[in-house]
């Protein structure tokens, strides 16, 4: 299964797509995993101008709940002769659920280089695997795999603030043809989980936006997310991920601002 598989996402014209809410794209509240949303919103921009995502911005305005259909219609706003800029505008029904925007395309360049270096963390057979909740049955959480190298378990979370930092390890189960930036869309949403740790309780959050600027992009198994949480004031979290492969490529950073809540149970 390839992202767009296990997005579920179908073209029905040139610039239309659609998919269906089912529960492993849904959080534990029953509507559509933000994530899930920037995912399908890269997958159809890249579909449409046919070049890599190189960045991409995801706005989430309203909630797709459980068994709708979210109908995503890409424009193309601007076509260079290496990059093309567009949006890709996602509804259910009349109501605008998420926009996102990204600038795609290749250059040749004649240098490079990665100026961050992966975290030392224990590998994924060696990290304890996230304990998930009750309220995570039925969710996208079940569809993935998720190992905690540098954090707390449900248990630990006894109200005593962290430095910030989170590391834990991602993969999609049922990814088995390569990660690409849609999946990387859907792993980098975990900010609002990292925040819950920031502060020692027991909470998270809704997405207000996530923004993806993709580095090199390398065959892994396992993603690393290296979660820094900045701030957490007047009722919003705000943070970054740096993506890494096994072997320490960087694979994208995300930046990201939620709605901090308290989980009710």
């Amino acid at each position: 299964m390839d992202s767009r598989a296990f997005l579920g996402l179908r073209r029905v014209s040139d610039t239309s797509f659609s998919l269906e809410v089912v529960p492993r794209l849904a959080t534990s509240g029953s509507f559509l995993f933000g994530g899930a949303g920037l995912g399908a919103g890269i997958a159809a921009l890249e579909t449409v101008t046919r070049r890599p995502c190189t960045w991409a911005t995801a706005q989430y305005l309203s909630y797709a709940r459980l068994a709708e259909r979210l109908d995503i219609d890409v424009t193309v706003a601007v076509e260079g002769s290496s990059v093309t800029q567009g949006r890709a505008v996602c509804r259910v029904g009349d109501r605008e659920v998420l926009t996102v925007n990204a600038a795609l395309g290749d250059r040749a360049f004649d240098a490079s280089g990665q100026f961050v270096q992966m975290p030392s963390a224990v590998p994924p057979d060696e990290s304890r695997p996230r304990t998930l909740r009750a309220a995570h049955a039925n969710s996208i959480m079940e569809a993935l795999d998720m190992r905690i190298a540098l954090g707390r378990d449900l248990d630990e979370l006894d109200g005593t603030p962290s430095d910030g930092r989170t590391i834990m390890w991602v993969r999609i189960k049922s990814l088995v043809d390569g990660l690409d930036a849609p999946a990387l869309g859907i792993l980098g949403d975990f900010v609002p989980m990292a925040a819950g740790q920031a502060l020692g309780l027991r909470a998270g959050g809704n997405s207000l936006d996530n923004t993806v600027r993709f580095a090199r992009l390398v065959p892994t198994d396992w993603v690393l997310l290296d979660i820094q949480i900045e701030s957490v004031q007047r009722g919003f979290a705000h943070g970054t991920i740096q993506m890494f492969a096994q072997d320490g490529t960087l694979l994208a950073t995300a930046s990201q601002s939620c709605i901090a809540r308290k989980w009710k149970n």
